[in-house]
């Protein structure tokens, strides 16, 4: 029975509990701190080196077996639940119906996966047979299939303690695809990070996975992290953060001596456009409906949608004071780390020395953060670039537009998203027509009517964009299509079937 002891604060490496490194005691919003060991590179090697022996024997497991392993784990942490929820909450703030529903996200990923790799179409499976007798030179037998890349870096998220953490979509695809995965837990969580990994391990156990397939190694440092993404057993990174933390991970895989792809998340300002014919019919209820999602999660979320680009006028002016009322009734809300509300409130303060504040600047608790919405010309935005920065919780900016053409203007100036939402109705089609070319090279998701808050899991869904957004426009971290990011494409030519992976034997 593997070492798993409730709230152990150690690392597991190679299917032990083990302590490495020095130590740091947890901030949870309520509640004592947990005594976590804080590891380092000594530490990250051990996992790698398991991760890289597992991989021998996971890499070539077949599909019924992984997807077996994945249900296992799915099982695991739902056996879980309660103590994932109680210190979740607890670790974060974030309220319990909250965590029973990113648990069940999380669970329901683990399982969407299973049945992916069942189905087989993944792999890409190509056959051209040999025609020994074609003239003017035969042709070999070729056959392709995708296969892992080898062991995978995992960083933990702040703002998702379970889908987009130890067991989350990373996780999840990269199991999946048959890589091993080394993970490198958030000091936000410890102890929700270890207690699902706990959950890893028993499925490991019970399903009888090599013992390095999954290995945790907790950090409050950015040596574990530089460690992580420098090893040369590592053969490519999932990473969900800051733009800061995240570019310089990816600045680093670009400067191995052999570069591996590093996928981040780096957030984004998610922009939305409120057309005017829909703004005449709605516009009020567009206005309550928007400041309720920008303050779901007290904002912490990559697809919060930060800037509305809304026309001058009555119509847009209903928007505005319809969601500054709703705005006026949300109070104080606690952040997921005292680090990410003074980051927060520092960027409130950077963004009024140059844009118009129309909420009232109050005094949040300590770790905690209240609304703040800003105002500007379509002239002032496109003047000032620095606007454009994310601000990491409820605050947005809405820029009012005097025509068409300074709206398709604004539209070109952005960088890479996540997401661009219209708020349109059936009159505002051929103005929507224009803008369409511009928004679909913007973004990974381009929604109507709706707000981009909460990112379905589903094979055709793509949470990723071009850069800044993301590190690799072509990928996605939610939804089947992530499993892609872990495979490469191997020829096979005229070799003996019983050397073949299992998948292209039957063909």
């Amino acid at each position: 029975m593997l070492d798993s002891t409730p709230l152990t604060g150690k690392h597991l490496i190679d299917g032990t509990w083990t302590e490495g490194g020095a130590s740091f005691t947890s901030e949870p919003v309520t509640g004592e701190g947990l005594v976590v060991q804080s590891g380092g590179a000594a530490e990250i090697d051990a996992a790698v080196e398991a991760a890289e022996t597992a991989f021998g024997q996971y890499g070539w497991t077949d599909r019924e077996t992984r997807a077996r392993f994945l249900e296992a784990i799915a099982d695991e942490i739902e056996a879980r639940g309660a103590a994932l929820t109680t210190h979740g909450t607890a670790e974060t703030g974030l309220p319990e119906a909250r965590l029973e529903g990113e648990r069940g996200r999380t669970t329901g990923q683990l399982r969407m996966f299973a049945e992916h790799i069942r189905k087989g179409d993944y792999l890409d499976i190509r056959h051209d047979p040999a025609l020994p007798n074609r003239t003017p030179m035969p042709r070999p037998d070729l056959r392709l299939i995708q296969r892992p890349l080898g062991p995978v870096a995992v960083f933990g998220a702040s703002n998702f303690p379970l889908a987009f953490s130890t067991a989350g979509g990373d996780t999840a695809a990269a199991l999946a695809a048959g890589c091993p995965v080394v993970y490198k837990g958030h000091p936000g969580h410890p102890v929700t990070g270890e207690l699902v990994a706990q959950a890893i391990a028993a499925a490991i156990e019970t399903t009888g996975m090599p013992t390095g397939t999954f290995g945790f190694v907790q950090s409050n440092t950015n040596e574990a992290g530089e460690a992580l993404v420098k090893h040369p057993l590592i053969r490519a990174v999932g990473f969900t953060g800051s733009y800061r933390g995240g570019k310089a991970l990816f600045d680093i895989a670009m400067a191995r001596p052999e570069p591996i792809p590093f996928f981040g998340e780096l957030g984004s300002i998610n922009p939305v456009f409120a057309m005017p014919a829909a703004l005449a019919a709605r516009g009020a209820e567009m206005g309550k409906a928007w400041a309720g999602s920008l303050t779901m999660g007290v904002g912490q979320f990559c697809t919060n949608p930060g800037v509305v680009i809304l026309p001058e006028g009555a119509e847009g002016d209903a928007f505005r004071e319809a969601a500054l009322a709703a705005l006026a009734e949300t109070g104080a809300q606690p952040m997921l780390t005292a680090g990410t509300a003074r980051a927060y409130a520092a960027s409130v303060e950077t963004a009024a020395k140059s844009a118009r504040r129309l909420t009232e600047a109050g005094t949040a608790p300590d770790r905690s953060a209240l609304p703040a919405v800003f105002e500007v010309s379509g002239a002032e935005w496109l003047a000032n670039p620095d606007l454009a920065e994310e601000m990491f919780g409820p605050a947005a900016i809405l820029i009012r537009t005097a025509s068409d053409a300074e709206t398709l203007e604004i539209a070109r100036a952005f960088s890479g998203q996540l997401t661009v939402t219209l708020q349109m109705d059936e009159a505002d089609t051929d103005a929507v027509r224009a803008l369409m070319p511009t928004l679909e090279r913007m973004a990974g998701r381009v929604l109507a009517n709706g707000f981009p808050t909460g990112v379905e899991v589903a094979d055709a869904m793509v949470h990723g964009g071009p850069f800044p957004a993301s590190t690799n426009f072509g990928a996605t971290s939610v939804g089947s299509l992530g499993i892609r990011r872990f495979l490469r494409p191997v020829s096979f030519q005229n070799i003996p079937p019983a050397l073949l992976p299992d998948d292209l034997q039957r063909i």
